[in-house]
């Protein structure tokens, strides 16, 4: 419940505090609450407006606590007040604001240039994903006392410098948008394919992730990115119920069921990339990647695929935005269109790269074209390396049964 309400909440209480540090420490205090009583008292029929609601009434003491207050936080405490006597349907409307004026508000307050890059993107995954600081490591590959600084450090920037809880101008949206949009990225990234826990996905992540990035789609018709981006997670989306299998279980791209593939979302997809491309944007991160998608979500089977294609959009994208990430996924195209020989050679180049020492996938992808040029010794000892570092338990245990179906080597 908490992983689906704290966003929410969060945005809700920083409009009015005007401080989103503070506003996380009373969302924060308000499940403290839940967590003291609800287990007596039974979950309320309505979680998140109970939440809200113990949430406000503490910022309401906090403001009133506050001795030297400026006219914006007068005004806010008496609107406050006023909200207050207006009983629980106002607060039931704010709730239910669908996407909510706030939520966009805290992830432009949370992406402001007075922070840095990295600053951002921990914070705003932090307090709109509500990614543990655990999580948003994995995903930067970076040590997790590192992130917790940032995040730390990131909420005392914006106190200090007094950023206002708003939307941007016109004029600052360029600058802020590239920010916005990696975070809602890696939100993304983070509900499809989990990087710890029990499940393998996390749908209502990617459901964020795309109701944000539609709503940022309507503000900046014009942004080739932002298109690019909306149809890389309709596509990507389309696959969610193809993911696990009956019991939960990881199923692999070439292994789905593409009957499940949601054809909406497809469609959806491909309409934003057409407009991104028209836009002039067909070279950029976002739309490359969505090609990307495009062509898997084309091929009505496996055996279909245009790796060759895949592989030169992989190519365009390292140019575009060079990562050890992109390469080890230009690797597997290249595996698949021109063999496993050549999707090893370009695997084993990345084997000193350091932010990739202990990504799981590395040696998951080098396991498998080892595999299938038939040293399953050498396969087997790389899944289980790959095991070792996998931190999502359903993800882990895929790896250790496909290492186990190695079986020994043969004998020679």
């Amino acid at each position: 419940m908490w992983r689906i309400e704290s966003a929410r909440l969060i945005a809700g209480l920083a409009r009015m505090v005007g401080d989103v540090g503070a506003a996380e420490d009373l969302a924060q205090d308000a499940l403290v609450a839940a967590l003291e009583r609800w287990p007596e008292s039974g979950v309320p029929e309505n979680p998140g407006a109970w939440l809200m609601a113990t949430a406000k009434h503490r910022a309401m003491d906090l403001l009133r606590r506050r001795t030297r207050l400026d006219r914006k936080h007068q005004e806010l405490g008496r609107e406050l007040d006023a909200r207050q006597e207006d009983g629980a349907a106002a607060l039931d409307a704010a709730l239910d604001d669908p996407v909510g004026d706030d939520l966009l508000r805290l992830i432009f307050t949370t992406c402001h240039p007075v922070l840095s890059t990295e600053a951002r993107l921990a914070l705003t995954l932090r307090l709109l994903g509500g990614l543990t600081t655990a999580e948003i490591a994995r995903a930067f590959l970076v040590p997790e006392p590192t992130i917790a600084q940032r995040i730390v450090r990131a909420k005392r920037t914006l106190a200090e410098a007094r950023v206002g809880f708003e939307a941007p101008r016109a004029a600052e949206l360029g600058e802020r948008l590239s920010s916005v949009l990696e975070v809602i990225y890696l939100i993304f990234n983070e509900g499809y394919s989990a990087t710890a826990g029990e499940d393998w996905v996390r749908p209502a992540l990617c459901e964020d992730a795309l109701r944000l990035g539609r709503v940022l789609a309507s503000l900046a018709p014009a942004e080739a990115e932002v298109h690019g981006l909306v149809a890389l997670m309709e596509i990507q989306a389309s696959r969610l119920r193809a993911r696990v299998g009956p019991s939960g279980e990881p199923v692999l791209l070439l292994d789905q069921d593409r009957g499940r593939w949601d054809q909406l979302l497809i469609r959806r997809g491909l309409v934003a990339l057409a407009r991104a491309e028209q836009l002039g944007g067909g070279n950029g991160r976002y739309p490359l990647q969505a090609a990307i998608a495009a062509c898997h979500a084309r091929a009505r089977t496996a055996a279909e695929t245009d790796w060759a294609r895949i592989a030169s959009l992989y190519a365009a994208l390292a140019l575009a935005t060079p990562s050890p990430v992109v390469e080890l996924n230009r690797a597997v195209a290249e595996g698949m269109a021109h063999g496993p020989a050549a999707g090893l050679e370009l695997a084993d180049r990345l084997i000193s790269d350091p932010s990739l020492t202990k990504y799981h996938l590395l040696p998951a992808v080098r396991a498998d074209f080892l595999m299938k040029l038939g040293r399953r010794a050498e396969a087997r000892a790389e899944l289980e390396r790959a095991a070792s570092l996998a931190r999502n338990a359903r993800e882990r245990t895929l790896l250790l049964e496909r290492a186990a179906a190695c079986g020994a080597s043969p004998a020679r």
